[in-house]
């Protein structure tokens, strides 16, 4: 059965999301270096032992009617991964907005780019030799600060 690619949050505009229902795509892809692993719900600071600002891909599209068919695709969807205690985490994906109208955007995750990042980062905090990733920009629109929910909340690279 082919996998599908990307996790929608139909009709919901929030400046974040996590996504505790790729806790077992995460689980299968760090599975042969690491026993467990577990999603903390909570996005609580103060209990975290590490942080790791990221980027991942998605899709967006605005929610005004005037322009519901105005999307946008971003391989700069900015996500903040927090690590607990045994190798639990948790990671939050910020919105973008609209450059034409300014509301927050509908979004669409790549969950490709979402697990990969996110099992990475697992591995490296518990110790797992990783060779070090390289992405190469692939070029598009340059990222737009004033839209990027991550960047006003100082979480985007």
């Amino acid at each position: 059965m082919a996998r599908k690619k990307f996790s929608k949050f139909k009709g919901e505009t929030r400046t974040s999301f996590m996504f505790p229902l790729l806790h077992q795509d995460v689980v299968k892809a760090v599975c042969e270096r690491i026993e467990s692993t577990w999603f903390c719900e909570n996005d609580e600071d103060e209990k975290c032992h590490n942080e790791y600002i990221t980027h991942v891909m998605g899709k967006f599209r605005c929610t005004n009617r005037a322009y519901s068919t105005h999307g946008w695709g971003s391989k700069k969807v900015a996500i903040l991964i927090r690590g607990y205690a045994e190798n639990g985490y948790n990671a939050e994906v910020f919105n973008q907005r609209c450059k034409s109208c300014d509301l927050l955007g509908t979004l669409t995750l790549d969950e490709r780019s979402y697990v990969d990042r996110v099992a990475y980062r697992i591995q490296k905090w518990a110790g797992v030799r990783m060779e070090q990733r390289y992405y190469a920009s692939k070029g598009g629109m340059p990222h737009k600060r004033e839209f990027c929910e991550g960047c006003k909340r100082e979480v985007c690279r």
